[in-house]
């Protein structure tokens, strides 16, 4: 019954935009993916500028100028999409999947690392992900085999993103963003290559978005209080209004949460009416005023989302809309933050 109700949502949500099936290369089933990724070859990346993928997808509503030559890179990992119950190869997806990744792409790459676009080249490095189980093991023993799952991906993702600050970054600004899994990764790669680290100069920000983030572990990374503060992070898990979870309530400390339609820390409460626009399932049509936003204790809450059809969506756990319902704010707020930090630096500079 989970997987059912996930899969109604995931059809909601994060279904594709079939105009833009046409852009992109049907190369799934005739690349030869190895069980190790190597990072030096395109096909084990998701997103990437030198290939055409879905995050170079831009919604018909929303206009901007091109510019091929963005000023910043964008580092996404991306959220859990080896879901079935079957676990086919076990507690780890394999590179090779060609349902996992497709799904992958015409998802969250898609719906997710595409609100980047306008303002960042985007990474994305496919993973050796953990099945969407390994946050719920039944028993001691399938514990260990999720933990062990957890660190083949982050080792992964690891040496994806030594890679990349190796053969393509350059010294150019960095976002950090992820979702789901994704952040559970981020969060470890934040600690381990920004906190108290060098480069930390060069972090515009962090979306690390759906997953609880205890601001203790980290020295002198802290959450954005403002929509142009700059080298922090920003973090939002969405529910209903009134709700929280029974998860929520066994966390031992509150987590960084940002208001994604105020991202100010003194206005904490915004109603969906100043909300421009969300994305569904028609990734080229902006829907206005679906979500509002208002930070309580943690976690994000919203009342329930207004669109055509929203009778179908039953759920308190907005866990799979945390990006879609924000989509045109996350826009603006990654330009106003680039804009921050490019002009910092001209200051330092001078």
């Amino acid at each position: 019954m989970r997987f059912i109700h996930f899969a109604i949502i995931v059809l909601l949500f994060s279904s594709c935009a079939q105009s833009n099936f046409s852009k992109f290369e049907a190369n799934y089933k005739t690349e030869s993916l190895d069980s190790v990724p190597d990072y030096a070859q395109m096909k084990y990346w998701a997103a990437h500028p030198n290939k055409k993928d879905p995050s170079d997808s831009i919604p018909a509503d929303i206009k901007f100028d091109y510019n091929p030559n963005q000023i910043v890179d964008v580092f996404f990992v991306y959220p859990t999409s080896y879901l079935d119950p079957k676990m086919p190869t076990g507690w780890s997806a394999s590179l090779s999947d060609i349902k996992t990744n497709i799904y992958t792409d015409y998802s969250s790459i898609l719906y997710q690392a595409s609100v980047f676009n306008e303002i960042g080249r985007i990474y994305a490095p496919r993973y050796r992900q953990a099945h969407i189980l390994s946050y719920s093991p039944s028993n001691a023993e399938d514990t260990i085999k999720a933990l062990a799952a957890f660190e083949l991906a982050y080792q992964d993702v690891k040496k994806s993103f030594d890679y990349y600050m190796e053969h393509y970054n350059n010294g150019r600004p960095i976002i950090i963003a992820s979702h789901s899994q994704g952040s559970t990764h981020a969060i470890r790669l934040l600690k381990e290559y920004f906190d108290n680290k060098p480069l930390r100069k060069k972090l515009v920000a962090a979306y690390v978005v759906g997953m609880a983030i205890d601001p203790s572990i980290y020295n002198n990374l802290q959450a954005c209080e403002t929509p142009s503060a700059t080298g922090c992070i920003c973090a939002w898990r969405t529910f209903l209004d009134g709700y929280e979870p029974p998860f929520v309530q066994k966390e031992k400390f509150k987590s960084i949460v940002t208001n994604p339609l105020s991202w100010n820390k003194s206005n904490t409460s915004i109603n969906r009416f100043s909300n421009e626009g969300a994305i569904l399932y028609d990734f080229n049509k902006i829907k206005p005023h679906v979500a509002g936003a208002v930070n309580h204790d943690g976690v994000l809450w919203t009342t329930k989302p207004h669109f055509l059809g929203n009778f179908l969506f039953k759920s308190k756990n907005y866990h799979i809309a945390d990006y879609n319902f924000y989509y045109v704010s996350i826009r603006h707020n990654v330009s106003e933050r680039v804009s921050a930090f490019m002009n910092n630096e001209k200051s330092t500079s001078n």
